[in-house]
């Protein structure tokens, strides 16, 4: 009888209980949650709750209704450490990095966790990253697609000033999320109707892809494999604007990687949270099924949560997908668990091995 394939999620999120976020935390205004569980807040700024399954308990449960076998858990997108003091950020982080380790260590079966670190200080994230992989048995390095240099300058996480961390992250058979925030900081817009979620998160993540083609850290790094949250949505659209763009002014991309040659490259992933069928089929069209990974962005509304207003429930888009011929239910199958599998573990077949027997013991 044939086994039946895992159902991975690689990419959840996970509040602390109230209770379990240090004290400093809400005294800084870095980040806290009310004793009531309705709200997450930082100085000046909140947002309401809308599901029991962010905490970890109704995770548990949530996963268990809905037959999800594991969740890649990433870190906070609030708790990035952008414009706070060093100290401050260092302690911010290390709680974030040390909460996530600690789920994992206790609940070896439900979650792979992510850990994060600052670009704005290399060394220090080079510390951080050996600790968390070294002392943590973490294999999950979570980066924004933006942040927020020493001297107040927003910088794009593939700038040449971190290869540091992609030399460790290559050392250590890294898998790597990138994931937008922040936007309302550097682009001068008002803040209304949500636009920083629905429309400038998706273009960072294609300002991020567009770095990390250009530069060619697909192959200089070949044992990192990044991931770009929300299925690099608009990198998807953009793809053919960028190929004339270089080839039109190659001026202005001296010594620099054809944006042809990252296209569906083994080392790159995309998540399927693209919300239709229209734009994952470009998303497969583009870089293959192979590259692409179950994502569901729970427990937030912009997520594949069960929903009747947005008439959803994780799982959907696949099964969308398989109904209107954009992919078979064997590469459905894949993007579950296959997938997942390289972009966590690569090549490294013992690592593949060890993290089913995790999931299935």
């Amino acid at each position: 009888m044939k086994q039946r394939k895992l159902r991975i999620n690689g990419h959840s999120h996970l509040l602390p209980y109230p209770e379990e976020i240090p004290q400093f935390m809400k005294d800084k205004g870095i980040f806290w949650v009310d004793k009531d569980r309705k709200y997450m807040l930082q100085k000046d700024w909140n947002r309401p709750i809308t599901d029991s399954s962010f905490f970890l308990n109704e995770k548990l449960a949530w996963m268990d209704h809905f037959k999800i076998d594991h969740a890649v858990v990433l870190n906070l997108s609030q708790l990035y450490g952008n414009g706070l003091r060093l100290e401050e950020m260092k302690q911010a982080l290390r709680f974030q990095n040390d909460f996530n380790a600690r789920i994992q260590h206790e609940h070896p079966s439900k979650f792979t966790c992510g850990f994060v670190v600052h670009p704005g200080f290399v060394r220090g994230a080079c510390w951080e990253i050996e600790r968390c992989v070294e002392v943590l048995g973490m294999q999950l390095l979570c980066l924004p697609t933006h942040y927020m240099d020493t001297i107040g300058t927003w910088r794009c996480i593939f700038d040449e000033e971190n290869e540091p961390i992609f030399e460790l992250a290559n050392k250590y058979n890294l898998a790597i999320e990138i994931h937008p925030y922040d936007g309302e900081k550097f682009i001068k817009l008002e803040n209304t109707s949500w636009r920083f979620h629905l429309i400038w998160m998706l273009a960072q993540c294609a300002d991020a892809y567009h770095f990390l083609t250009l530069n060619g850290y697909y192959n200089k790094y070949p044992n990192m494999r990044v991931c770009f949250a929300h299925g690099g949505q608009l990198a998807q659209i953009n793809l053919g604007r960028r190929i004339q763009g270089f080839d039109g002014r190659p001026d202005l991309f001296e010594g620099m990687e054809h944006p042809r040659k990252a296209v569906a490259h083994e080392n790159i992933f995309f998540d399927t949270l693209v919300h239709d069928t229209g734009s994952l089929e470009l998303l497969i069209k583009n870089q293959t099924s192979k590259q692409v990974i179950m994502g569901l962005d729970d427990p937030y509304p912009l997520g594949e949560m069960e929903s009747d207003k947005q008439s959803s429930y994780p799982g959907k888009i696949l099964d969308l997908a398989i109904e209107r011929d954009i992919i078979t239910r064997e590469e459905s199958e894949d993007i579950w668990q296959d997938n997942i599998l390289q972009w966590l573990c690569g090549d490294d077949q013992k690592a593949k091995d060890k993290l089913i027997n995790r999931i299935t013991s």
